[in-house]
């Protein structure tokens, strides 16, 4: 691929990369906003109590990433083969699109949540091959640029069909239409928006390093795994990157994924919730494309590093949220640094990598995060069934940002193998 000025324009396969940003975080916006509030609806017309229904959905969300995580390292192995990886993406598009759409017409909490878990887990895979799909698409002095300008615009984009969805919620009355109707109107629409703006990523990204293709596919992937471990082992500066952001990634994604369910257990007012994180998408746009300049300027591990320390005020103040306020302070400093802290861990990871397996190795990123993703919500799930209470969950994901924070520094003083 032609190298080319951090300053010049986006190239076609570029924007085309991250339209698919936009595509797909219209999707876990819902997961964050809507389908919680959706689902506690359900499970509490069924008789389940709040602190249960809580516990219940962090724990389909723990399920969901578990799997994957398990399956992301082989796929990402098979995937680096010659023209693979767009075909093993397409297999995890469908699961995630057709699992939407069944859960969107779910009689009951259970059946929802077992189609949930589907379509979690089509959208999680796809995410594997989409960010092995970066170094397809640019270099490594662009790929901080290009990285954080997927997760702005996804943002910003996002909140087009989310929009147009809240619309129809508040104003189903005026429209005759039942709030439930309503609610799955509004996933339906998410759903075409996700399939329809990921049009361009298929037509004009293409996988540009890869392994030519072997007569016994799965076993020598197996194989390649081992060695990749190996690799790993040795190269310290990966290592202590890779396990570092197992750590804080874990409480960013707990934070999103949890942050409906856990400001209903306390009171706050759905409405409020869904607004306060509406804001939070408006505010990660600027905020996620400033975090690639200033990366330029001081360094991708120092931005990472400033945003942990300000998830760690997040979790103390989290720790005692019992206000609408508090709520919507929360979501604006989530969205000053939740772009920021996941693009930029993106792009710095491949800059870290061979290139020619670039699936493969974000195949154990993924499972780094997924696993943190599973770890983070499992706490808060056991702290609202045992203690009756989340928020000392949230106090706890503090320990994890301060460790992902040394491992960060321990990374830093290593140089790459």
């Amino acid at each position: 691929m032609k190298d080319t000025d951090q300053n010049s324009r986006l190239t076609k396969p570029e924007k085309s990369w991250i339209l698919y940003d936009v595509a797909n975080s219209a999707f876990i916006m819902i997961v964050t906003a809507t389908i919680p509030i959706y689902f506690r609806s359900l499970a509490e017309g069924a008789g389940l109590d709040s602190a249960t229904a809580t516990s219940v959905w962090g724990s389909a969300t723990s399920i969901s990433v578990l799997i994957l995580a398990v399956l992301s390292p082989v796929l990402g192995a098979i995937a680096d083969y010659e023209n693979m990886k767009k075909k093993i993406f397409t297999v995890f598009f469908a699961l995630a699109i057709a699992g939407g759409v069944l859960f969107t017409f779910a009689p009951g909490w259970l059946s929802f949540l077992v189609f949930f878990i589907l379509s979690r887990i089509g959208y999680s895979a796809c995410n594997v091959f989409y960010d092995a799909m970066l170094i397809d698409v640019t270099t490594d002095d662009r790929m901080d640029r290009v990285s954080t300008y997927g997760y702005a615009f996804g943002y910003i984009g996002s909140c087009i069909p989310f929009i147009a969805g809240l619309l129809l919620i508040l104003n189903c009355d005026a429209l005759g239409l039942p709030m439930a109707t309503a609610t799955r109107i509004s996933f339906v629409i998410t759903m075409i928006w996700w399939a329809v703006m990921s049009v361009p990523l298929y037509r004009n990204v293409h996988q540009q390093y890869s392994l030519p293709r072997q007569p016994h596919v799965v076993s020598d992937a197996f194989r390649r795994l081992a060695g990749t471990f190996k690799k790993m082992r040795k190269d310290k500066k990966l290592l202590f990157f890779i396990l570092g952001y197992f750590c804080y990634i874990d409480g960013v994604y707990t934070i999103i994924s949890m942050a409906t369910s856990y400001g209903g257990e306390v009171g706050i007012d759905s409405n409020a919730m869904v607004l306060a994180l509406l804001l939070t998408q408006f505010v990660a746009f600027p905020c996620s494309i400033a975090s690639g300049a200033l990366a330029k300027k001081y360094g991708t591990m120092c931005m990472i590093r400033i945003f942990i320390l300000i998830y760690m005020g997040i979790c103390v103040v989290g720790y005692g949220l019992d206000t609408e306020l508090e709520f919507w302070i929360l979501s604006v400093c989530v969205g000053i640094c939740q772009g920021g802290i996941q693009a930029l861990s993106r792009s710095h990871f491949g800059k870290l990598i061979p290139k020619e397996e670039s699936s493969e190795y974000f195949g154990f990123f993924d499972i780094f995060g997924k696993f943190a993703d599973f770890l983070g919500p499992l706490i808060i799930s056991a702290c609202a069934f045992f203690l009756h209470s989340s928020k000392y969950g949230v106090l706890s994901l503090i320990v994890l940002f301060f460790i992902g924070f040394v491992l960060l520094t321990l990374s830093d003083k290593n140089k790459a193998a």
